[in-house]
């Protein structure tokens, strides 16, 4: 597991000297149909020809799977919190946490450390 942080600001417009673009990263509701019988198939990426077109979506794609990492990263951090918080009955032991994510108990010291800063108001990012 690494460790928890946001993604890399990848929106750098710099051909033409034009002022960085903000895009927004492209949704992630579906695999479009017909992906599952077909392994090789990624979000319609390999049927693209114009090399153009393909950069464009693929760096969409990965920001907005890294988006998406960060923010299961954040549920994660806060669900850990949760599960050792010692105000609940039911708390785990940090060993416990750690077996239940895969993580070392190093991180997972870390881990319930951020999910408590979120829980204490900085809540997980707004996507």
């Amino acid at each position: 597991m690494t460790e928890p942080h946001s993604a890399p600001d990848h929106r750098d417009d710099r051909e033409g000297g034009r002022a960085p673009r903000h895009r927004r990263p492209a949704a992630l509701l579906f695999e479009p149909p017909g992906a599952a019988a077909d392994p090789e198939h990624f979000f319609d990426l390999e049927s693209m020809e114009d090399p153009r077109q393909l950069l464009s979506r693929s760096t969409e794609l990965a920001l907005a799977f890294r988006a998406a990492a960060d923010r299961a990263t954040e549920f994660q951090a806060i669900a850990a919190a949760q599960l050792a918080d010692p105000r609940r009955f039911d708390r785990l032991p940090e060993a416990a946490v750690a077996e239940r994510a895969g993580w070392s108990e190093d991180y997972t010291r870390r881990m319930i450390e951020f999910g408590r800063e979120l829980l204490r108001g900085h809540g997980p990012t707004a996507g």
